[in-house]
C-alpha cells in the first residue's frame, strides 16, 4: 500500500525552479495579503530575485520538492534586511508553502534547512514581518525561536483595506 505521506527533499533553489516559484508566489500576490506585492510577476521579472539568492552566503533560497513528482511544495529565503551597510549582519526571512501543501510540516522543513545553511554565516539577527492575521506563520516563527517585537499598524493597503504587520526577531 503506497504511503500517503509525500517524501520531501529540501535543496537550494536553481534556475530551473523559476517558473514554478513564480507561479507559487503569484498565488499569494493574487489571493492573499501575505505579500504586499499587488501585481503578478512573469518568470523573467522574478529572475533578479532568484539570482539574488546564491547557493552560499547570507542570502539563501531553499526549495521543498516532492521527491516523486519534483513539484515545488514551498520555499524559504533569507534576504537583506535593509540596504544600509550597518544592517549587513541582519536578514529578513520568509516562507511560502504551496496552497495544497499546507499543514504537512513543509514550512518547518524549509526553515530548518535555511537556518542550518545560515549557521556558518556572519549573521547576528533574523527578522520576519507577518501580515496580520496569520496564526500559522506566527506559530512557525515562534517554534524557531523568533519573538514578537512590535506591530506596524495599518502599514500596507491591499484589496481595499489596510493591514497590520507583526515583526518578529531571532538571534542567529
Amino acid at each position: 500500500m503506497p504511503s500517503e505521506r509525500t517524501e520531501v527533499q529540501v535543496r537550494p533553489g536553481v534556475e530551473e525552479d523559476l517558473e514554478a516559484l513564480t507561479a507559487l508566489y503569484n498565488h499569494y500576490v493574487r489571493e492573499t495579503a501575505i505579500t504586499f506585492d499587488t501585481a503578478i510577476f512573469t518568470p523573467e521579472e522574478r529572475r533578479p530575485w532568484l539570482l539574488s539568492h546564491p547557493e552560499d552566503g547570507p542570502y539563501r533560497l531553499m526549495v521543498a520538492v516532492d521527491r516523486d513528482t519534483q513539484g515545488i511544495l514551498g520555499y524559504a529565503t533569507s534576504s537583506p534586511f535593509r540596504a544600509k551597510p550597518a544592517y549587513a549582519t541582519s536578514v529578513e526571512t520568509t516562507v511560502y508553502v504551496a496552497p495544497d501543501a499546507g499543514r504537512r510540516g513543509i514550512g518547518t522543513l524549509l526553515y530548518k534547512a535555511l537556518f542550518e545553511a545560515l549557521s556558518g554565516e556572519d549573521l547576528h539577527r533574523a527578522y520576519a514581518g507577518i501580515a496580520q492575521p496569520n496564526e500559522a506563520s506566527a506559530r512557525l516563527h515562534e517554534r524557531f525561536g523568533f519573538r514578537h517585537v512590535g506591530t506596524y499598524r495599518e502599514v500596507g493597503r491591499k484589496f481595499g483595506r489596510y493591514w497590520d504587520v507583526a515583526w518578529y526577531e531571532k538571534p542567529l
